[in-house]
């Protein structure tokens, strides 16, 4: 009730949005031409041969496939840079329109690929293969990530976008897609509200050590796509409560992971030995936990560095030192989103063990089997005719 009623108020409701500038509506294109040459001016000639030094400019034409002028065929001309994309003829391209004159060339900017089939398929694929194994609980799993997705969407987006504090926002949408999630797949039982209660407490925790060593390091969280969002609004926006917010619904997946597998460790275990009480079965699941543990660092750690890969190269290339490099806004941003999620992945194993252990054991629905003995006894006493 707490969730729904956060997400009611932080929402933004009819007439609430604050205003932003246009980034353009996408437009889609085939590139039917494309040469290579010397940059021109437009309705300027090259006279004589270029000179080695003089920049080159890819021109492509353009016909739109959608849009106000759909099936008109436009020209555009950028400089060839190594970061710029390699257009040619037959390419399925998107453009940003500005909304101006639609016949104009100058009201389109070429900005990247069409890509809607490769990852239509790839969908089609990991749907594939989570139904063949996962059957109805991957069905069910699959129902959870797209209601993950549209709370994302629908709510965490427009909400930061309108100008509610990032980190509030985060937290009400963790909890909702945490509810949903979990639930949804794992069922309405004790195994998955321990689960529940281990996500919260943890996800609590890795909220405060972000919020607090970000502020003692100084955290700005204006990074460049920050900055770049920054300039896009009409309003300010908090960049540290936006980098606090990341922080929570990016270590919730991993945690998810982690208390699911933890309940459903204690919930096994005295399914096999009815006989464990609550400390045996808390020693046993914890040995898993340490196990798990260690891959599930290992596993934000890695997700993290892949991510900031392109940086960490260009920070390797400073010849500073490694402890400026570490230092830097971009690096330690990394870091403490890093830390601070692991610190709350390692605390959420013996918090969600020891809840679990404590009421596996009084779980009369657990599906723990009866003591052998029981049933012999049984078979064994004689029938009362």
């Amino acid at each position: 009730m707490v969730t729904l009623v956060a997400v009611a108020v932080l929402y933004p409701w009819g007439g609430d949005e604050q205003a932003h500038r246009s980034v353009g509506t996408p437009v889609d294109g085939v590139v039917t031409a494309a040469t290579s040459g010397p940059c021109l001016a437009p309705g300027q000639v090259q006279v004589g041969a270029p000179a080695p030094d003089d920049k080159r400019c890819l021109t492509v034409e353009v016909t739109l496939s959608d849009g106000p002028a759909q099936g008109a065929t436009i020209t555009k001309s950028m400089p060839v840079e190594p970061t710029s994309p390699r257009f040619a003829v037959g390419d399925e391209v998107v453009l940003s329109y500005s909304g101006a004159d639609p016949t104009d060339p100058a009201s389109y900017q070429l900005q990247d690929f069409q890509r809607g089939v490769p990852l239509l398929l790839l969908a089609a694929l990991f749907v594939g293969a989570v139904l063949v194994f996962g059957r109805w609980q991957g069905l069910a799993s699959l129902i959870a990530l797209g209601i993950s997705f549209a709370t994302i969407a629908l709510f965490v987006l427009p909400a930061i976008l309108a100008g509610r504090d990032p980190l509030l926002v985060a937290i009400a949408g963790a909890g909702l897609i945490m509810f949903v999630a979990l639930y949804l797949t794992h069922g309405i039982s004790a195994r998955t509200s321990v689960a529940v209660l281990g996500t919260m407490v943890s996800l609590t925790l890795i909220g405060l050590l972000s919020a607090l060593f970000s502020a003692m390091a100084k955290l700005t969280g204006l990074d460049s796509d920050t900055s770049t969002l920054i300039g896009s609004l009409d309003h300010t926006i908090d960049a540290r409560g936006l980098l606090l917010a990341g922080v929570v619904i990016g270590a919730l997946g991993v945690l998810d992971d982690v208390t699911v597998t933890q309940a459903s460790a204690v919930w096994e275990l005295r399914r096999a030995d009815p006989s464990l009480d609550w400390r045996g079965l808390y020693t046993a699941a914890l040995r898993i936990g340490r196990a798990h543990v260690g891959s599930a660092v290992n596993t934000l750690v890695l997700a993290y560095a892949g991510t900031a890969l392109p940086l960490l190269l260009l920070s390797a290339l400073a010849d500073v030192g490694l402890s400026p490099i570490l230092q830097s806004q971009d690096v330690a941003q990394e870091i403490v989103r890093t830390l601070a999620g692991s610190i709350g992945i390692v605390a959420a194993v013996p918090l969600t063990t020891l809840l679990a252990a404590f009421i596996a054991v009084r779980d009369d629905v657990s599906g723990s089997p009866r003591p052998e003995r029981n049933r012999v006894s049984r078979r064994e006493s004689p029938r009362n005719d």
